[in-house]
């Protein structure tokens, strides 16, 4: 059994539909990950709408979304998740830092009342479950697949994921920023000996300086992590609005040309660890 992932939204903050960002896509983050046959989301971005209508089509009953944090670009989409509406599905929900802030269920609830959206969380027919864990903590959501947890640098929270199965793991480490000089060691203790880390890559070295508290960080300094780290591949992920394809070229050929191992995320790009 494969550990695999396909990127449905690759963009950070906000959609941008524009005809410049159609290489490397403009919807908000969401992963699909299938892990032994299994299925893992990783947040609800807007990528998120794309995916339901496969999820249907697979037939797929029993369904993991573990959610990074709750800023609006990661949850945006869960409202037009189809498979949530269909009583024939179970979505077991699980956030890692809202756990003495009201919830993961709370805060997707209210994002779907009057006047902000006009069909409420009641109305999600699916056997819908919600988990509030703390970040650091480690489960097991299917047999044979592991979860470890970290914290992560980012304004209101943000959580970190490491999944294991069969011998191989990827992380999923957005929203976070670093200090310069200083590696975050939660984000190394998570991402240690991975065979792939996807992270976000928001700004470059040059815009850094001046977007400092914004929870952000750069493909430079996920190299480096990935290099202390012993990590085999880097995913370039969570890409800035303005950030058009072309700019976006220019960023995965001095990438490529830093660390041959390193990938720029694409709506639709799969990749299998086997």
């Amino acid at each position: 059994m494969t550990l695999s992932l396909k990127f449905w939204g690759v963009r950070g903050s906000i959609a941008v539909p524009s005809p410049k960002h159609i290489r490397y896509g403009g919807n908000t983050s969401c992963i699909e990950v299938v892990a032994g046959g299994n299925l893992l989301i990783l947040d609800a971005g807007t990528g998120i709408r794309g995916l339901g209508p496969e999820i249907q089509q697979r037939d797929i009953r029993d369904i993991r979304l573990l959610f990074t944090h709750t800023h609006w670009d990661h949850i945006n989409g869960f409202p037009f998740f189809v498979p949530a509406y269909d009583q024939e599905r179970t979505i077991h929900v699980i956030a890692g830092h809202l756990k003495d802030r009201g919830g993961i269920e709370g805060v997707l609830s209210d994002q779907m009342e009057h006047p902000m959206f006009p069909v409420p969380l009641e109305e999600m027919r699916a056997k819908m479950s919600f988990e509030d864990i703390n970040a650091g903590d480690s489960f097991e959501p299917f047999p044979g697949v592991t979860v470890r947890t970290a914290s992560l640098y980012h304004p209101n929270g943000a959580t970190g994921y490491r999944i294991e199965q069969g011998g191989r793991s990827l992380c999923y480490v957005t929203d976070t920023e670093h200090l310069p000089g200083r590696p975050d060691q939660n984000v190394l203790g998570l991402i240690e000996g991975a065979d792939l880390v996807v992270y976000d890559s928001t700004y470059t070295e040059e815009e850094f300086p001046r977007k400092i508290g914004w929870g952000h960080s750069t493909w430079n300094e996920g190299v480096r992590l990935c290099h202390a780290a012993n990590v085999k591949r880097l995913v370039i992920f969570h890409h800035e609005p303005d950030h058009d394809d072309d700019f976006m070229d220019k960023l995965a050929a001095e990438a490529k040309e830093t660390w041959s191992e390193t990938v720029v995320a694409r709506e639709g790009m799969e990749i299998v660890l086997d």
